[in-house]
């Protein structure tokens, strides 16, 4: 499912469903050469659908050695990387007091360290390809800025994520590689459907929240991926226009 038309190059991880599903399908419905990263090749494949342009990596994010492969898959296919969407992740359900050790590492290992990996692998290359430059969007969080109750481990990430998006967005200056963050409140997915039901409050109720299109978030990448290199979006917050964020609920 390769093409071999001229667009920019994107790696998508967590392609095989809900947010980054929608944002690997926007990207490849704009012109975009996208290779789809994820732990399903069937769900991969499924994403895909009928359009042209993509590259299905069926990858661990976790894995030093997979994530490597997967850029070197990238590049041997289209010899560069533009944009990375850090996208793949977990969630985490358990209060301090409650969250295992094994849980707490599982969700680590997701949502921070397979972000630095990707991250990582792409900076070397976007580095040192002619030309030089690009940029990574990392998917942050609501909880990046505001944690909800029993979310320890996940929030931890998220806020961890904020700090990986400035440090690369520094260290990439010099070789012209920009970094944002995204910060996505009730896209309506998979996840989000126990909200129909109601969802744990900071005061101890259970309440039904409202949810968004998530193909408004790959809207919301595509516009971040778009602008020119001289700009850059450091952080970008789209959420249900009436979930319970903004002020006190």
């Amino acid at each position: 499912m390769t093409s071999t038309t001229s667009g920019p190059v994107a790696v998508v991880t967590g392609a095989g469903s809900g947010i980054g599903r929608a944002i690997a399908q926007t990207l490849l419905d704009n012109g975009y050469r996208v290779a789809l990263a994820g732990r399903r090749r069937a769900a991969l494949v499924e994403s895909v659908g009928e359009r042209d342009g993509a590259l299905v990596v069926p990858t661990d994010v976790t894995d030093p050695g997979a994530v490597e492969d997967l850029f070197a898959a990238v590049v041997a296919a289209w010899g560069r990387v533009d944009l990375l969407v850090n996208n793949a992740g977990m969630g985490g359900s358990g209060a301090v007091d409650e969250e295992t050790v094994a849980r707490w590492n599982e969700v680590v290992a997701l949502n921070l360290t397979g972000s630095f990996l990707c991250a990582r692998a792409a900076f070397r290359q976007m580095k040192t390809q002619t030309p030089m430059g690009g940029r990574i969007i990392n998917n942050g969080s609501i909880s990046a800025h505001a944690p909800r109750p029993h979310s320890v481990a996940y929030t931890a990430t998220k806020h961890a994520i904020t700090g990986l998006t400035k440090s690369i967005q520094l260290d990439g200056r010099a070789w012209d590689i920009t970094c944002g963050q995204i910060d996505i409140g009730n896209a309506a997915t998979s996840m989000t459907e126990r909200m129909e039901a109601g969802i744990l409050q900071a005061n101890g109720e259970l309440m039904v929240e409202p949810t968004f299109d998530v193909a408004d978030v790959g809207r919301a990448v595509l516009f971040m991926a778009s602008l020119p290199p001289g700009a850059n979006v450091g952080t970008l917050t789209i959420t249900a226009a009436k979930m319970p964020y903004v002020g006190r609920g």
